[in-house]
């Protein structure tokens, strides 16, 4: 092969990625209860109004959907073609939300008119809330984590950050009550204490895989810290099931795009 021919493939294949490939990844912890997991979404976009995503999940069949977190980035302006997403969303699945980082950092009347978006669809969104759903023949109850801004930026640098501790998610969400519970959680860094609290599982996103992945390693996370001890996958913490979706959105590099589908 040429080698001069080499940086063109290259940047063809980085352009792929970034723009085209849309992965969808399988866990499957039983084969009962199937969910599809998106996050990360931010200014991607695949097809009008993000179809190929409704798309690609409706074939899936799930019996629940959840978003957690940065479905927009903090400078969007118009939602439009995310409330299409969501109600499309909403045709498949119930929809179960949380909000990331970016939609806590935006301008307030940004804020207000992406809830104001939300409350049109049916989706639900968690704030520091919970529901109790039905799923065949199973009672399955659903937190949502609405952790403090400052757990990702104090101010303008990422030093100094608050943490999660089991006490900080007694204060938000109450004790964990007995049953199944499934959380929802942005940030995945704090897993062990989403453990101790007592969910069976916590899905999370956040880290986009760590943006470039070598050797199945997440290389970068946004708190400009390398190698992120939880990027993408599945994670074993003191018998909690940890879900990190790569996302779908920003910049990645061996690292495409997901919709993610765990059966359990």
């Amino acid at each position: 092969m040429n080698k001069k021919i080499l940086p063109f493939l290259f940047v063809g294949y980085v352009l792929a990625e970034n723009k085209l490939m849309l992965h969808v990844r399988r866990e499957y912890f039983g084969n009962d209860i199937k969910i599809a997991h998106i996050s990360d979404v931010h200014k991607r976009r695949f097809g009008k109004d993000n179809s190929r995503i409704c798309r690609l999940i409706s074939r899936e069949k799930p019996d629940i959907i959840f978003i957690t977190g940065d479905l927009v980035s903090r400078s969007e302006r118009n939602f439009a073609n995310t409330e299409k997403m969501l109600d499309g969303l909403c045709e498949i699945a119930p929809v179960y939300m949380i909000r990331g980082n970016h939609e806590k950092t935006s301008p307030p009347e940004i804020k207000k008119d992406f809830s104001e978006m939300v409350k049109r669809t049916d989706v639900t969104m968690l704030n520091n809330s919970s529901e109790e759903v039905r799923i065949k023949g199973r009672t399955i109850h659903i937190f949502g984590l609405a952790e403090s801004r400052r757990v990702y930026k104090n101010g303008k640098s990422y030093r100094n950050l608050d943490i999660i501790t089991t006490e900080v998610m007694n204060n938000l969400l109450g004790r964990c009550p007995d049953g199944e519970t499934i959380l929802l959680a942005h940030n995945p860094f704090f897993a062990k204490a989403y453990s101790q609290w007592g969910a069976e599982y916590t899905l999370s996103g956040h880290v986009h895989g760590g943006v470039i992945r070598l050797f199945g390693k997440g290389i970068l996370s946004p708190e400009r810290k390398f190698f992120p001890p939880y990027s993408k996958g599945v994670y074993d913490v003191d018998g909690m099931k940890l879900l990190v979706s790569g996302g779908i959105g920003k910049f990645r590099l061996f690292n495409p795009p997901e919709i993610v589908i765990y059966k359990i």
